[in-house]
């Protein structure tokens, strides 16, 4: 993966109130940054940002999953399993921006199967991101899953505490020695966590900054990854299934039925050290 030292020179920019918003299209149409009041709340350098996960979420076993009678396969690129789609790794066209929204397509290719396309549209506000994403299919129905992964800063690194993360799930999906659901639902456990969670109502994640910020993250997609297993960064990644699950829960992208799907991002300040 390449490493980007700034990302103040390149990219699309929006603006909205004390809120700025970087998308770097040639990079996967990731956010590169994201500053609330001049305060950065996502990982730089290696492994930074917000990317999407287009066509699927996680990691699929061996990198191979079947449609009807036909097995594909796809890079191992996380030995043994393919994980998080091609999207991250493919440039984007810019299709429009306006200051505070912007719209941003790719054309499926190999090694994904099946030709389509991809949208991605950012909405910015001064309390807010929305993100929508969209997988037409330009020929044949497929499976597929949309979903999100941020890299938010653990420590804002103003001298405050380290983010707390809540959110109430109705199960955990059980993670077996491979980092792949077993099919098991369990009761959630505490963390550190590398794992799925379902929430049936929608996705539903409050990171807290003791003093500073608060950061909900919302989704109708029933599926949530939390990560928080690094030091410098923690993950919410919304999702429309569960890791693996070109295989064990496929949703079809159809000629009249495009496979959609939202994550909005509310901040407010905390506190005399708000942000």
């Amino acid at each position: 993966m390449t490493t980007h030292d700034t990302t103040e020179t390149q990219g699309v920019r929006l603006a909205a109130g004390d809120a700025e918003l970087t998308v770097l299209p040639e990079s996967g149409c990731r956010i590169g940054s994201l500053r609330i009041g001049g305060t950065e709340v996502l990982r730089q350098g290696a492994g930074f940002g917000s990317f999407p996960m287009v066509p699927w979420c996680g990691r699929v076993e061996l990198g191979r999953f079947r449609d009807g009678a036909d097995v594909h396969q796809l890079p191992v690129n996380a030995p043994p399993h393919a994980i998080h789609g091609t999207g991250r790794d493919t440039a984007w066209r810019t299709a429009r921006t306006d200051g505070t929204s912007a719209a941003f397509t790719y054309d499926l290719a190999a090694p994904w199967p099946w030709p389509g396309r991809v949208t991605q549209i950012f909405d910015l506000a001064p309390d807010g991101l929305t993100i929508s994403m969209g997988i037409e299919t330009i020929g044949d129905s497929f499976p597929a899953q949309i979903g999100w992964h941020p890299w938010f800063l653990r420590n804002l690194g103003r001298g405050g505490e380290d983010v707390k993360i809540h959110f109430d799930a109705a199960w955990q999906e059980e993670r077996g020695a491979d980092h792949l659901p077993t099919g098991n639902r369990v009761p959630p456990r505490p963390g550190p966590w590398d794992d799925c969670f379902g929430m049936p109502d929608g996705v539903d994640v409050t990171l807290t900054w003791p003093g500073e910020l608060e950061l909900k993250v919302t989704s109708r997609c029933e599926w949530v990854v939390i990560y928080d297993e690094q030091p410098e960064a923690v993950c919410v990644e919304p999702q429309t299934g569960p890791p693996n699950g070109l295989n064990t829960l496929p949703r079809l992208v159809t000629p009249i039925e495009p496979l959609e799907a939202a994550t909005s991002w509310r901040w407010r300040g905390l506190g005399p050290r708000s942000v």
